[in-house]
């Protein structure tokens, strides 16, 4: 009993430290080969079954939810998800 309550509490303070997220100006989008890179030149290969808005454009403000494994580096792409159209983007950057 005493180890399953540590193993369950050790679990529940695990998982956000998991987690991550990212957010970023889309630069291209390539459907093809699930390839996104965002303006500051980082490029993300998603999973074929992701879901991406299907209108994504450059100069969309996006979120990247996903996994870091640490040294093993990057686990599981959770989602991506618009923040900001570009043409909103746009209007707050001033351009």
């Amino acid at each position: 009993m005493r180890f399953t309550l540590i193993a369950a509490l050790a679990a529940l303070v695990a998982g956000p430290v998991l987690a991550d997220q990212t957010t970023g100006t889309v630069h291209s989008w390539t459907p093809a080969t699930h390839t996104l890179v965002l303006t500051d030149k980082t490029v993300w290969t998603l999973p074929a079954d992701l879901l991406v808005p299907a209108d994504l454009a450059t100069g969309d403000r996006i979120d990247i939810s996903f996994q870091w494994k640490g040294d093993d580096g990057l686990g599981v792409i959770h989602s991506v998800a618009r923040v900001a159209p570009a043409d909103a983007a746009a209007k707050r950057s001033g351009i």
